[in-house]
């Protein structure tokens, strides 16, 4: 099983590497409401699709659950922050900030959970948020801003993730994963209301928006089951993958040049990241 889990988990991170990829390409000529309600409707159309195949109900009294409310609130700040930084900033950047959501669902369990995290730790997380700083680097000359719309994406899904672990066991992560999308559908009405952009219908357009749904929908849901098969010490390492599939995309794809200090700030995040979780895991195993 934790096997199983270690490589959903690596497939996630590459499906929704991909998503980013094809989220960066529609905002390119598409408004970020547009994208946001394209995702969110065209996932939450999947995961009933699924929910029929399988043959069980996505209406029910578990979807007004506290914690499944509050899991889909923070898939709403999460989905916002994920959007807008995605849109705005180059795909290393977002990547490298990106990984500091282990690191804050550790922190979340500790301040939140009661968990015991002991200074190792608790050093790691301060070297993670500093590494962090690096790359958005708030008072550079490079700053945009913008920068804060991922920040405020990954503490969003690292809430999330830890308010996963807090929902009933019986409740499907197929299920979960249908009310998060549905969530925030919306919530891409509110933003197109904003925008000036006009909405985009062209072919390449929606190739690049039905890309993003379908990557994001099945990355997004591989998550879920992930967190849900195996202790979080054990799998969430394997987050960071993420951050080598989405920065070889914006090389690839976009024709990004990471500087240094993103290189550096990137570095200090996976460092910090897996010596917590490699100490996580020596503590549990006594």
């Amino acid at each position: 099983m934790i096997v199983r889990a270690i490589g959903i988990m690596i497939l996630s991170m590459a499906l929704l590497a991909m998503s980013d990829a094809f989220i960066k390409l529609a905002a390119q000529y598409a408004p970020m409401g547009q994208i946001m309600f394209a995702i969110s409707t065209g996932g939450t159309l999947m995961f009933l699709v699924m929910a029929r195949i399988k043959g069980f109900s996505l209406v029910n009294r578990d979807a007004l659950h506290r914690m499944v409310l509050l899991r889909n609130l923070f898939e709403i700040v999460g989905a916002i922050g994920l959007v807008v930084g995605i849109s705005k900033i180059p795909l290393s950047v977002f990547a490298a900030i990106m990984q500091v959501a282990p690191l804050l669902t550790i922190l979340g369990a500790a301040l939140f959970l009661g968990e015991e995290v002991g200074w190792r730790r608790w050093a790691a997380i301060l070297v993670g948020l500093i590494g962090m700083l690096i790359v958005i680097r708030p008072f550079g000359s490079a700053f945009s801003g913008w920068e804060l719309f991922a920040v405020l994406g990954v503490t969003g899904l690292a809430a999330r993730d830890l308010v996963t672990r807090l929902a009933p066991s019986h409740i499907p992560a197929l299920s979960m994963s249908a009310w998060g999308f549905a969530a925030t559908i919306p919530v891409g009405l509110v933003i197109f209301l904003f925008e000036t952009k006009p909405l985009d219908f062209a072919p390449i357009t929606l190739m690049h928006l039905v890309g993003a749904v379908v990557f994001t929908a099945i990355g997004y849901l591989a998550v879920t089951a992930a967190m849900r098969m195996a202790p979080v010490s054990i799998i969430a390492p394997y987050r960071y993958a993420r951050l080598i599939f989405t920065s070889a995309l914006g090389i690839l794809i976009f024709a990004e040049r990471p500087d240094g200090y993103t290189l550096l700030g990137a570095a200090l995040v996976l460092g910090a990241g897996l010596y917590s979780f490699l100490r996580e895991r020596k503590l549990a195993q006594g």
